[in-house]
C-alpha cells in the first residue's frame, strides 16, 4: 500500500487538511505501507517556500513522518512527457476562447436554463481557423476530451460511485502560458510515484471521474479511491471561512496539545468514540467502514477538553523539559500540584507564579491572617501540613469551609480559585506564607 498527501503550500495547514493527512497516515501505518508527502506547488505566484516549511514542520509536530516527499514543480518533464501522449492520442485538444468569452457562454446557458458545460466548439475549428486565431495572437489552452460516458468505481467510503462525464466540461489541463493546472501532474506523479490508494475529501468526487478518464488514456491500472465526508463546524456551518482560526499554527500557539489533536482527528466522523490513544492503537483500529457518510463536525471546545485531559494525564518526565522551556521549576512536586487545574500547557507559567512570585496577597479577613500567621507550623512542610495548621486555625478561629479557606486562598494566592494548597504550600514556603498573610507582594 501507498499513500500520498498532496498539499498545496500557498497557505497555513488547517484541520481539514491534516484530517486528510491523519487518515491516510492511519492506513498506511496499518497495513505496513508507505506515506508520500507530495508537495502541489503548481500555482507558481501563490505557492511559497515558507508555507511549504510551515506544512513540513506542522506535520511533524502532528506525529506524521513520510518516507518520501516529492514537489510537483520538480517533475514538469513527466508532465509534458504525458501531455505529449495525450495529443497524441487526440485526447488533449487546444482551445481558443478568452475568459471573457466562456463567461458570456457560461451565463448564457444558465439564462437558458441550460447546464453550463463547454460545448466543444474548438473541436469545430478549422485548421485555418487556428491558424488566424494564433495570428491574432491568442495562444491555446489545452483541453482533456472526456468520453462522455458513464465512469463507475468502487470507493471504499462511499460504495458504488457512478458520475456521467457527459455531464461535465472538458477540463482544462494546461494554461495558456503553458503551466499545468491540478489534473495533469497529479495523475502522472500518482502513476510514477506508484500510488495505489487516493484517499481524500468527497468534494473531489466528480474530480475522481476526470481522473479516472486520464489514468486510463495514459494506459495505467488504476487506484483504489477513498472519499470521505468533509469537516464542518458544531452547527453544521462550512469551516472554509474560519480556516484562519483552524490552522494548525494557530492551534500550537493556543496551546493544543499536538497528541490530543491527532486523536481528535482520528475519531470523529467515525463510528468510534472520541478518545485518547496513541497512534499505533489509532492505526491498529482504522478501518474504511468505520468511516461515517454525514460530515464530520469540529468542536474546538471538545478538542480543548481532550487536549486538557491529556496534560492531566502526563507524567512528570514527560514534560520535563517543556517546562524548563518556560522556566517552571518545582520538579514533580510542582507538576502533580498544578496538573489538575490545567486546561494548556502555557497555563503553568501563570500557577508557577503563585509559587516563585510575586503576587499581590488580598487580605479578606486581617484577623484571621494574624492568627494564621501565628499558628503557621516549622518546616519542612509536608502534605499533612496544610490540614494540621487549618485544623488548628478553625479550632481557634471558630470559622470553617468557605468562611476559613476562601480568605487564607486569597491570600496567598491573591486568586479565588486554584490547585490545592496542601500541595502548594511546601513549593511556597514559610518564609513566603508569612509574608503574603502579612499583605506583601512575594
Amino acid at each position: 500500500m501507498r499513500v500520498r498527501f498532496a498539499p498545496s503550500p500557498t497557505g497555513l495547514l488547517h484541520v481539514g487538511n491534516a484530517r486528510t493527512a491523519l487518515i491516510n497516515f492511519l492506513a498506511a501505518r496499518k497495513l505496513q505501507g508507505s506515506f508520500v508527502l507530495r508537495i502541489d506547488d503548481t500555482d507558481r505566484e501563490r505557492s511559497k517556500l515558507e508555507y511549504e516549511e510551515a506544512i513540513l514542520e506542522d506535520l511533524e509536530w502532528l506525529g506524521i513522518g513520510h518516507h518520501l516527499m516529492v514537489r510537483q514543480t520538480e517533475r514538469v518533464d513527466r508532465h509534458r512527457a504525458a501531455a505529449e501522449l495525450l495529443k497524441g492520442k487526440g485526447l488533449l485538444y487546444p482551445a481558443y476562447e478568452t475568459t471573457e468569452e466562456l463567461e458570456r457562454r457560461r451565463k448564457r446557458a444558465l439564462a437558458l436554463k441550460q447546464p453550463p458545460v463547454y460545448d466543444r466548439a474548438a473541436l469545430r475549428l478549422s485548421s485555418e481557423e487556428r491558424t488566424a486565431l494564433e495570428a491574432q495572437g491568442r495562444r491555446p489552452h489545452w483541453r482533456f476530451r472526456l468520453s462522455q460516458t458513464k465512469v463507475r468505481w468502487h470507493d471504499l467510503v462511499r460504495g458504488e460511485v457512478e458520475i456521467d462525464t457527459a455531464h461535465l466540461s472538458d477540463p482544462v489541463l494546461i494554461r495558456a502560458d503553458g503551466s499545468f493546472l491540478y489534473t495533469l501532474p497529479s495523475v502522472v506523479d500518482d502513476i510514477e510515484l506508484a500510488v495505489t490508494h487516493i484517499i481524500r475529501g468527497e468534494d473531489h468526487v466528480t474530480n475522481t471521474a476526470v481522473q479516472i478518464e486520464i489514468f486510463a488514456a495514459l494506459a495505467e491500472q488504476l487506484p483504489m479511491f477513498a472519499h470521505f465526508p468533509l469537516l464542518v463546524g458544531v452547527g453544521g456551518e462550512a469551516l472554509s471561512k474560519r480556516l484562519g482560526s483552524l490552522s494548525l499554527r494557530q492551534m500550537r500557539e493556543e496551546g493544543v496539545e499536538a497528541q490530543a489533536l491527532f486523536a481528535y482527528l482520528a475519531r470523529i466522523g467515525t463510528s468510534e468514540p472520541v478518545a485518547l490513544a496513541g497512534a499505533e492503537e489509532l492505526a491498529a483500529g482504522f478501518d474504511f467502514a468505520k468511516i461515517g457518510r454525514a460530515p464530520a463536525h469540529f468542536d474546538p471546545a471538545e478538542l480543548a477538553g481532550l487536549s486538557a485531559r491529556l496534560l492531566h494525564g502526563l507524567d512528570y518526565e514527560m514534560v520535563r523539559a517543556r517546562l524548563a522551556a518556560l522556566g517552571v521549576g518545582g520538579g514533580r512536586a510542582f507538576w502533580q500540584a498544578v496538573q489538575p487545574n490545567l486546561t494548556r500547557m502555557s497555563d503553568v507559567v501563570d500557577l508557577w507564579r503563585l509559587v516563585e512570585g510575586p503576587i499581590v496577597p488580598c487580605i479578606e479577613d486581617g484577623e484571621l491572617a494574624q492568627m494564621a500567621a501565628a499558628l503557621l507550623p516549622a518546616e519542612p512542610f509536608d502534605d499533612d501540613t496544610w490540614s494540621q495548621w487549618t485544623g488548628a486555625l478553625a479550632a481557634r478561629s471558630g470559622r470553617k469551609g468557605r468562611e476559613l479557606f476562601r480568605p487564607l486562598r486569597l491570600a496567598l494566592t491573591g486568586l479565588e480559585h486554584g490547585p490545592e494548597l496542601k500541595k502548594l504550600l511546601p513549593l511556597i514556603g514559610r518564609d513566603k506564607v508569612l509574608a503574603r498573610l502579612e499583605g506583601k507582594s512575594v
